[in-house]
């Protein structure tokens, strides 16, 4: 039962009120065709509306099934629009965008009803009113009448108790009229109908009550209800507040919200695209931004991990303070640097600061202790390193395998001996290393591998033969082009070395040196090259005397050692891979780690090595014993006792130079003391220890240095951090040696990754003011279309949907949009990298450098929704505050 007492409506006017209705009472029946007449401007559509909840009444009470109104909140009011009243329009009120069953399913929508539901229903509800076959039209494909039928299916399909029909014949011809009359006769048999209309003739016609109305008062009324009669018991007012209960909380769904956004921008499809493109601009300038960092810190890093290869964490058995040596060099130290106020030319010392100071500043390392703390894993340090390489003073001698023309050594290179340059080793390396290109090339050509075998895929492609398997297996190393240059063909004993000799000599004398014919070298040519691994203890043989020689002069006897020694057989040929941004171009040849170990192996296990071991008071080089002291100091007495010591013959060769010193004049005392001398400077550098070094002795568990290869620049400093706790654990012990260690991509490399990203962020900055901008204008576009959307929002509102959904409509728009604009960004970014990286290959030659990154891209596009719902949400507040008698009214 539907009840008003009293209802009074008041409208501010300016200054004035105007009293709308003037205290109505009229009670209606559940089931009645009642007609409300009356001229225009009398207040029935106002009566209409307070009775479908879109208005508020000022004074009085509206009862609905025994329950007052007077405590309704608005989500009440929604559920009651949408469960129990339905609203047929004159003018229809359908929205044009969607098709005319989603039409009608709306109210089923926003009661939460299932999909699979809302379509039979409404499909059911069209055919009562006879448009099953049109059910896929938009309304303004259909005639008023039709438009109208659809009106009438939108109101009956929730199957609510009260239809509201304001003038529904209005705009309708004369036969239309009565269709709809007799569809709305039909509906009221089982549900209370309240027409609004000014056709008597109508009303008179159809309906089983009149109600009449003038100047807000009811004036008739042709079958008045008792109150009192028709009152529900208290029974009845409770089953009706169950079945409201049962009729659940009604809402739409952000996917209902979404798809009707869809629809709606899907009719403005130009616009639609020209927003969400101009919301993407800033999207697209960062997204570039980012395509472009992260390529060039890809490339860092690959750069960067290849470059560890060539440029490790190197820890020296002796390290030298070369940052003092640089400082006396360029002249900056404090007292050279100093004014001088003597008022005379002074001397100053940048020899000898430059040597004092590498001297002070030069620490011995525990290489041993250490090398125990690596093989501990400590701080996991095995997850953050490619490999550890420990490197011995064993020196790795190869000699060609064929020596019918001779002994030719391979390693140690002797091509700069060759050239006529005499300078040592390092002094090579350094220098061959600079021409390289800071390769890591040193001038012997022989280049240890790393361990880890997945360095050997990442760093080498195989061009033909395989990797080595075993520790006599090696591989050539060529250059991109499969090039290997002439040094190391002379190095390995390809090319004669004694052309090289004089030429430079020549070179000095003004005259033309001749280039070398260009040569080339099948693979199996070079697969076929085999070498001899040549001991270094093997060098030195015992004479009859028992006094060990240096044989590396004597031709034959070196032949004798090379035929016998282990071979070495190359295996493969391999170039530089594509990811290897620092492969030497000079060619090498690439051995595994456990060569090394097997040399050192063979150093231990050789005659010369057990002879200095089973006698290590004697010096097996000469014969005598090694000095206590290296400040000798003999008497005769010492020196006869030495004689008798000695081989027979060395003995009487050395008793025969003492018997002509004393011919000469010299006394006992001063060829005690020539003597003295003479043995002191022989024995500087004679000791146990040091001949071992000398037969090439070496010690597995103590590395001459340690090559730590971490995976990445954050590893990098990982194992700093690392070595700094072991520093500091040393300092607190009071125990033990500081690790002193060299970082060259350290020094070279450590802030370029913080150049990148502080370009990166100023560069993003700067583009972030276009999306502001973008969002601006897609707040302005989305109140556009709330103004556009106003009478859709007034249908939404009489079908029972909340302010709730009505943001929510218009807040799934902008999520739509911004959705759209930043998956746009994205894929125009994606499509103007393809010819941004053509450029950079061009220019610097790097390929595939711009790519968006998709986790940044994912972040992109969600910014862009993040920002367009933002500025969405002022438009969607208006919409849902808009109130729906005046929303309805617009058109």
């Amino acid at each position: 039962m539907l009840e008003l007492k009293g209802i009074t409506k008041d409208y501010p006017s300016g200054d004035t009120v105007v009293h709308a209705l003037k205290g109505i009472s009229v009670t209606f029946r559940d089931r009645e065709f009642v007609s409300i007449l009356g001229q225009s401007g009398c207040g029935k559509t106002t009566l209409l509306n307070i009775i479908g909840g879109l208005d508020q009444y000022t004074r009085g009470d509206l009862v609905i099934n025994g329950r007052s109104t007077k405590s309704y909140l608005d989500r009440d009011w929604d559920t009651y629009r949408n469960h129990s009243v339905g609203f047929v329009f004159q003018s229809y009120n359908l929205i044009p965008h969607q098709s005319v069953i989603a039409n009608v399913e709306m109210a089923l929508l926003l009661s939460g009803a299932p999909a699979s539901e809302r379509r039979r229903r409404a499909e059911e509800a069209l055919a009562q009113v006879g448009l099953a076959d049109h059910i896929h039209k938009k309304p303004n494909q259909l005639s008023g009448g039709q438009m109208q039928r659809v009106a009438i299916a939108r109101a009956i399909v929730n199957d609510p108790e009260i239809i509201l029909a304001d003038e529904p014949t209005g705009a309708l011809d004369t036969d239309t009229s009565v269709e709809v009359m007799e569809i709305l006769k039909r509906l009221s048999r089982d549900r209370l109908v309240i027409m609004v209309t000014h056709n008597p003739q109508l009303a008179e016609a159809y309906s089983d009550r009149i109600v009449r109305i003038q100047d807000g008062l009811v004036m008739s009324d042709t079958d008045p209800v008792d109150p009192e009669r028709e009152r529900l018991s208290a029974e009845q007012i409770q089953q009706h507040a169950v079945a409201d209960v049962r009729k659940g909380k009604r809402g739409m769904s952000y996917l209902s919200a979404i798809g009707l956004s869809f629809n709606n921008l899907m009719t403005k499809k130009g616009r639609t695209f020209l927003t969400a493109f101009a919301g993407s601009i800033g999207i697209i300038g960062i997204a570039l931004i980012l395509s472009l960092s992260d390529g060039a810190q890809n490339y860092i890093a690959d750069t960067e991990e290849s470059t560890m290869g060539s440029y490790p964490l190197t820890i020296q058995q002796t390290s030298m303070d070369m940052a003092s040596m640089m400082t006396a060099m360029m002249g900056t130290s404090d007292e050279v640097s100093s004014a001088n106020t003597s008022g005379e030319v002074e001397s100053k010392d940048l020899v000898t600061d430059m040597v004092s100071g590498v001297a002070n500043g030069s620490t011995e390392n525990d290489m041993e202790a250490i090398k125990a703390w690596l093989d501990g894993n400590p701080g996991d340090i095995q997850d953050y390193v490619t490999d550890i390489q420990y490197s011995y003073d064993s020196p790795l001698n190869v000699f060609k395998s064929d020596t019918s023309d001779g002994v030719v050594q391979v390693n140690p290179a002797t091509v700069m001996d060759a050239l006529g340059f005499s300078m040592s080793g390092s002094t090579q390396t350094e220098m061959l290393s600079s021409m390289s290109g800071g390769s890591g090339s040193a001038y012997d050509v022989w280049t240890p591998l790393l361990a880890n075998k997945e360095t050997w895929e990442r760093d080498y492609d195989v061009v033909a033969g395989r990797m080595p398997e075993s520790w006599n297996e090696v591989v050539v190393y060529v250059d991109k082009n499969d090039r290997i240059s002439d040094y190391t063909l002379y190095a390995l004993g390809l090319l004669d070395q004694d052309e090289l000799r004089g030429m430079m000599s020549d070179v000095l004398a003004g005259e033309k040196v001749e280039a070398h014919e260009k040569t080339s070298y099948t693979y199996d040519d070079l697969l076929d090259l085999t070498f001899k691994l040549v001991p270094e203890s093997s060098k030195y043989a015992e004479d009859d005397e028992d006094v060990w020689q240096d044989m590396s002069e004597d031709t034959a006897y070196m032949r004798e050692v090379v035929d016998d020694a282990d071979e070495i057989r190359v295996v493969g040929i391999v170039r530089p891979s594509e990811d290897n941004e620092v492969g030497s171009n000079w060619g090498a040849v690439l051995y595994t780690p456990e060569l090394m170990e097997h040399l050192i192996g063979e150093v231990d296990a050789s005659a010369a090595v057990a002879a200095q071991r089973d006698n290590p008071s004697i010096d097996i080089f000469t014969g005598v014993t090694f000095p206590d002291d290296t400040e000798v100091e003999l008497d005769m007495d010492a020196i006869d006792a030495m004689i008798e010591q000695m081989p027979s013959s060395q003995g009487d060769e050395l008793r025969a130079y003492v018997d002509e010193l004393r011919d000469e004049g010299m006394s006992d005392e001063a060829i005690a003391s020539a003597f003295s001398r003479q043995l002191s400077n022989q024995t500087d550098n004679a000791t146990y220890e040091g001949n071992l070094e000398k037969l090439g002795v070496a010690d597995l568990d103590d590395p001459y240095s340690i090559s730590i290869y971490p995976i990445d620049f954050e590893a990098k400093e990982y194992i700093d951090g690392l070595i700094d706790d072991y520093n500091a654990q040393i300092r607190a012990d009071g125990e033990g040696t500081e690790i002193q260690y060299t970082d060259i991509v350290g020094t070279m490399m450590s802030s370029v990754t913080d150049i990148v990203n502080s370009l990166t962020y100023i560069l993003i900055a700067f583009v972030a003011i276009s999306l502001v901008v973008s969002s601006i204008m897609i707040g302005i576009i989305t109140y556009i279309s709330v103004l556009e959307r106003t009478k859709e929002i007034g249908i939404l509102r009489s079908i029972g949907a909340s302010k709730r959904d009505v943001s929510r409509i218009f807040t799934a728009e902008t999520f739509i949009i911004g959705f759209v604009s930043g998956v746009l960004g994205i894929l125009v970014t994606v499509l103007l990298d393809i010819p941004a990286n053509m450029i950079i290959e061009q220019v610097s030659g790097v390929r595939d450098l711009a790519a968006v990154p998709a986790g940044a891209g994912a972040v992109l596009v969600a910014i862009s929704v993040v920002l367009s719902l933002i500025a969405g949400l002022a438009p969607s507040r208006m919409a849902a505050k808009k109130d729906p008698v005046t929303a309805l009214r617009t058109e």
